[in-house]
């Protein structure tokens, strides 16, 4: 089992080839490769190879399959004893990217 850890959008993600993620709003057009450059961490079978902090020619290369915003959050802020109440909501703009290869010291794992 190949994997790597990824960050993009401010977070870590632990990708494999062939799944689909969630991420904070990439901006690229549907259908359009993306290359994540900032890996962590490739596991390829039994290797593992950790960066310091990323590794160096490592690469992910990931599509945009489409853009969405996601479930709506309540922000509900209440000072007591003062009557204030603050209701508010928040969506967050997101983008779902599916993995299609690992590069890293000239091997692929692609996905099937």
């Amino acid at each position: 089992m190949a994997y790597a850890i990824v960050e993009t959008s401010g977070t870590q993600l632990c990708v494999e080839p062939g799944r689909f993620y969630d991420v904070n709003r990439v901006f690229a057009e549907v259908d359009e490769t993306v290359t994540l450059d900032r890996v962590l961490l490739v596991r390829d079978g039994e290797t593992i190879d950790i960066g310091a902090p990323t590794l160096e020619g490592a690469t992910v290369t990931a599509k945009v399959l489409r853009h969405f915003r996601g479930r709506k959050i309540i922000v509900y802020k209440m000072r007591p004893k003062k009557k204030t109440r603050k209701k508010q909501g928040h969506r967050q703009e997101l983008t779902r990217l599916v993995i299609e290869s690992i590069t890293y010291g000239g091997k692929t794992v692609a996905a099937e």
